[in-house]
């Protein structure tokens, strides 16, 4: 089970009622089919090998965000590295003023689609305030009743602090959203993924999502987070500033953990970062091998690198 912010994935054209002009070819980034094609490419191969060493399949779903449309989606599921797959997408047009949403592509041969639902991220006192949904997938995982939320909350644009109260705000949805589901079907296996613009020790997700890093002392009402250890060990998922935040998290719901393989079970977490997706010199060399830096195309891939977890159960 995988997320990546694949860092705006947009098609070349000017679409009405969104800011999308800087990835056009007249706008700013000169962004033409090349460079879309490219970017494309680019992905294929990061979703390609993740997890490669224990799946040769990849990833059976995957969480994304900063897509512009569903066709993009589309686009990246029919290259050649990964058509073989034969990636689904589930999709829903957001209100995000820069055009970017959340996404869910899965693989039919391991995971069947039921159902999906966007819940508006609303924050009191902010009626004009826009971003991303939070999207709701519900689905078997080879006979096992799953649910998928994808999240891509508020970023720190204006200070982490002043735009805190925006991430807890998207917290307190999804934790709603968690506890629906449980109230509805007790042990539910429930994922929540996401770039959350926080990291594993921040308040949104350690007092209002409710994660705990402790799988051993996990209370009903709580989620397992496996990334808070990797980032205490310094790991992280993208850098800014000389510095590693870990914000794309995938954290689950008790029934996901524990040591009955008679079901799917947690069994690892890891960010997948390869020496082909860092940069490779300069100034920021080790960081996240991006599409643009400072106005300048670079050619690379995004500027955050992939999460995902591996699930076990007794062979059938």
């Amino acid at each position: 089970m995988g997320f990546y912010n694949v860092e705006n994935l947009f098609d070349t054209i000017n679409s009405p009622g969104i800011n999308d002009v800087e990835f056009t070819p007249e706008g700013p980034n000169r962004w033409n089919s090349a460079r879309y094609f490219e970017k494309l490419e680019n992905l294929s191969e990061v979703i390609e090998k993740m997890g490669q060493e224990l799946t040769p399949d990849g990833p059976a779903v995957l969480g994304v965000s900063e897509v512009e449309n569903r066709a993009v989606l589309v686009d990246l599921a029919r290259r050649e590295r990964i058509k073989d797959r034969n990636y689904q997408v589930v999709h829903h047009t957001g209100p995000d003023r820069r055009g970017i949403d959340v996404a869910f592509l899965y693989q039919p041969k391991y995971f069947t689609y039921i159902s999906s639902k966007p819940y508006r991220t609303v924050v009191p006192g902010r009626d004009d305030f826009r971003t991303r949904d939070q999207l709701l997938v519900t689905g078997e995982l080879l006979g096992e009743r799953m649910h998928f939320i994808v999240a891509h909350w508020p970023s720190r644009s204006g200070g982490e602090k002043a735009s805190r109260p925006l991430r807890i705000a998207a917290a307190d949805i999804a934790r709603g959203i968690i506890d629906s589901i449980q109230a509805a079907e007790p042990g539910a296996k429930v994922f929540f993924m996401g770039d959350l613009n926080d990291d594993p020790t921040d308040r949104s997700v350690r007092r209002h999502l409710r994660a705990s890093s402790n799988p051993d002392r996990l209370r009903e009402n709580e989620l397992f987070n496996p990334f808070f250890d990797l980032y205490r060990k310094g790991i992280g998922s993208l850098a800014y500033r000389d510095s590693w935040n870990l914000f794309d998290q995938i954290l689950l719901t008790p029934a996901l953990v524990g040591g009955d393989y008679q079901q799917f079970r947690f069994f690892r977490a890891e960010v997948f970062n390869r020496p082909f997706m860092r940069q490779p010199s300069g100034r920021f060399q080790g960081y996240p091998f991006r599409s643009y830096g400072g106005g300048v195309y670079l050619g690379g891939y995004s500027d955050h690198f992939p999460t995902y977890v591996f699930l076990i159960r007794e062979k059938r």
